[in-house]
This record gives structure tokens, C-alpha cells and sequence, in this order.
């Protein structure tokens, strides 16, 4: 699972069994991450949550990530079973709207921001899936 978590709003992606493919779940409000993680993980078997670590292009922490490192350290201690790992999110957001534009989407879904949110997810867990597979 990967969560491209924001300020008002966290996209989520998922993988397979076999862990190939990322796939977009949803978009929630980030304040509700919580309520939903813990009933999502009642019923689906989650092993590993990749998180995007928001960085400047020059390397440096952005704005939000001492709000995105409270809430992982938050979740981390409520789901400790759970293995969590940080993956570069830099670009996910523009990657995520050229991928929209490429599909075709028109203008109105070219704003809705939780669309781009949870496509991000998708980028940042698909990458750390890759990597994973050329380390293995």
C-alpha cells in the first residue's frame, strides 16, 4: 500500500498479491487516515505501507514534511505490525497530470486535485516496487 499524504487529503494506492502493478484505491481527507487504515486492514492483508517523502529539488525537506513525518510516526506507532518505508515523491504530481493529459482527461478532471493525489500514490508506490524488484 502507498499513501501520497497531504495536508487536507491523502491518495492511497494498492498492489496485487504478487506485487507488479500499482493501482489507485481512493482519495480521503488526511484527517481521517486513521479511521480508515484501521478498518481497510480488518479486511485486506497489508504487509508494507510506502509512504512519499516530499523533498525540494535540491534535496532539502519541503514545507510539509514535518507534518507528513508527525503523521507516519503517529500511524507507525497505532499500526506497528506494519513495515513502512519512505519513497521519494518528487515530480508524482506532475507525472500524475501528463499522465492524465496522455489518457485524455478533460479540464474538470484535470483540477480535481484527489484524482492527482491518488494517481501520485500510484507513481510512488509503482517506483518503489520496481526498485524493490531490481534489488531483490
Amino acid at each position: 500500500m502507498a499513501l501520497d499524504i497531504g495536508m487536507r487529503r491523502t491518495g492511497i494506492a494498492v498492489t496485487d498479491p504478487e506485487q507488479i502493478i500499482a493501482t489507485g484505491l481512493k482519495t480521503i481527507s488526511t484527517s481521517a487516515l486513521k479511521i480508515f487504515l484501521d478498518d481497510f486492514l480488518k479486511t485486506e492483508h497489508v504487509e508494507e505501507v510506502v509512504v512519499g517523502w516530499p523533498k525540494n529539488l535540491d534535496n532539502t525537506d519541503s514545507d510539509v514534511t514535518s507534518f507528513i513525518k508527525d503523521t507516519v510516526v503517529n500511524l507507525r506507532t497505532y499500526f506497528h505490525t506494519l513495515k513502512w518505508h519512505w519513497e521519494d515523491e518528487r515530480f508524482t504530481s506532475k507525472m500524475a497530470y501528463k499522465t492524465m493529459e496522455m489518457a485524455g482527461a478533460g479540464k474538470s478532471k484535470m483540477k480535481d486535485k484527489s484524482t492527482v493525489d491518488m494517481l501520485s500514490a500510484v507513481l510512488i508506490l509503482q517506483s518503489y516496487l520496481e526498485r524493490k524488484r531490481m534489488t531483490s
